[in-house]
């Protein structure tokens, strides 16, 4: 069977068994093709919004608007969402000071060369752009105490604003259900405490802290909190195939609006399989794939389907390498996942540290099945990290029999970022 995945900029085929492959999980929205052009279903959303009056209404009159953008690390079409925003504000208030603020969450700040491939040069000069610092407390304001206990700090030009709106897109969340809308404010523009009591070690160990779950999980009732407490009035955003192209979007309130978003992106991501020994997947390919840190996304994607003491192996680019270094240091200096797990689970939420939910999800996995990497980092950076080196798929499934002991079954999940893996009843 001849199978091919997403890897790096392009993508790599794997030939396997036929007769081991007990599932191939390639849910449609990889697959799926628009009906019509980007720009279209962007203005179709904006025309009839979800739970709020027109973005033209809510901007009439209004002085100073901010719109939260996502940053470098996310595939969001903002030359394609961005531009009817601020058109629609521009017709309702033409004198208003228009803002992009920077959604960097904790992540470097977006370079002025990654802003002008994002947007465009032309409308980076139409607007203000200010890159959101998390560790700059100066910017921040207090909005109160977050459901969860925490302090709730958000940068003060989203709070001050007249209006406040943001773009983003929907997929699967490995611990906050599902990415978009209130992810903008929290973690978007929060500050790192704020960040850190959100993603805190009791949070991640919630059983509603998992991919495709809202409801019951404490990580969203946090985000969406906050983002109310914010003022986020309106918002747009969108799912994406495979290839990155528009399937839908989605406006207007930034719970009911999601939501929608998010039941359209369930429908055509979850899929069911019956627990194998092998389960073989990918990050989606670039941009989430450039490092080991973000490629644990998909490594609990394949921990759904794969039985304990089974063998996971991942194949992600990896070119940055690991990608968190305190992620790095915390398997590095521990060679007992397990030992790490009760350390970080053990930790109170307002202690909470750099990578440390990151950390925690991976020392999960790797409590429960083995993990194989195909990648292009340095092979004694894999080992380190509790993990076994692989060149190809095929290497690392031969690796992954000698494992075993024996030629395990095998389930595949091309894409294990936009697919939501549950194990099948019986």
């Amino acid at each position: 069977m001849r199978i091919e995945l997403p890897y790096g900029r392009g993508r790599t085929a794997v030939l396997l068994p036929e007769e081991r492959v007990r599932a191939v999980l390639s849910p449609p929205l990889s697959t799926r093709y628009p009906a019509v052009p980007a720009e279209e279903l962007v203005a179709r959303a904006l025309a009839s919004p979800i739970g709020s009056p027109p973005l033209e209404d809510l901007a009439r009159g209004k002085k100073h608007v901010v719109l939260l953008a996502s940053d470098h690390t996310r595939p969001v079409p903002s030359k394609v969402i961005v531009p009817p925003m601020l058109s629609a504000v521009r017709r309702a208030s033409p004198d208003a000071r228009i803002t992009l603020l920077i959604a960097t969450g904790c992540h470097r700040g977006t370079t002025r060369e990654e802003l002008e491939v994002k947007f465009g040069r032309e409308l980076l000069e139409q607007v203000e752009v200010v890159v959101h610092d998390c560790a700059d407390r100066d910017s921040m304001v207090s909005l109160g105490t977050l459901p969860s206990g925490g302090p709730c700090l958000v940068n003060r030009l989203a709070v001050q604003a007249d209006l406040l709106l943001s773009e983003g897109f929907i997929e699967p969340h490995f611990f906050a259900g599902f990415s978009g809308g209130r992810k903008s404010v929290l973690p978007g523009v929060a500050a790192r405490e704020t960040v850190y009591a959100n993603h805190c070690s009791a949070f991640l160990s919630h059983p509603c802290a998992r991919s495709g779950i809202l409801d019951g999980n404490p990580i969203h009732t946090d985000m969406l909190w906050a983002a109310r407490k914010a003022g986020l009035a309106f918002l747009c955003n969108v799912a994406l195939n495979g290839g990155h192209e528009v399937l839908a979007a989605f406006a207007g309130d930034c719970d009911q609006a999601h939501r929608a978003g998010c039941r359209y992106v369930e429908g055509l991501c979850r899929a069911e399989a019956p627990l194998s020994d092998i389960v073989i997947t990918t990050n989606g390919g670039y941009p989430l794939d450039q490092n080991i840190y973000q490629a644990v996304k998909g490594m609990s994607t394949a921990e759904a389907v794969c039985r304990e003491g089974g063998v996971i192996i991942m194949a992600a680019a990896c070119e940055d390498g690991c990608g968190g270094e305190s992620f790095r240091r915390t398997f590095q200096d521990e060679p007992d996942a397990a030992a790490i797990l009760r350390r970080i689970e053990a930790v109170p939420a307002h202690r909470t540290e750099a990578d440390q939910w990151q950390s925690q999800v991976f020392a999960r996995v790797l409590t429960r099945c083995r993990v194989i990497l195909v990648s292009r980092a340095e092979p004694a950076l894999v080992r380190s990290l509790h993990m076994l080196p692989a060149a190809t798929v095929e290497e690392a499934v031969a690796l992954a029999d000698s494992l075993l002991g024996f030629p395990g079954s095998i389930t595949v999940i091309p894409d294990g970022v936009a697919t939501i893996a549950a194990p099948a009843a019986g």
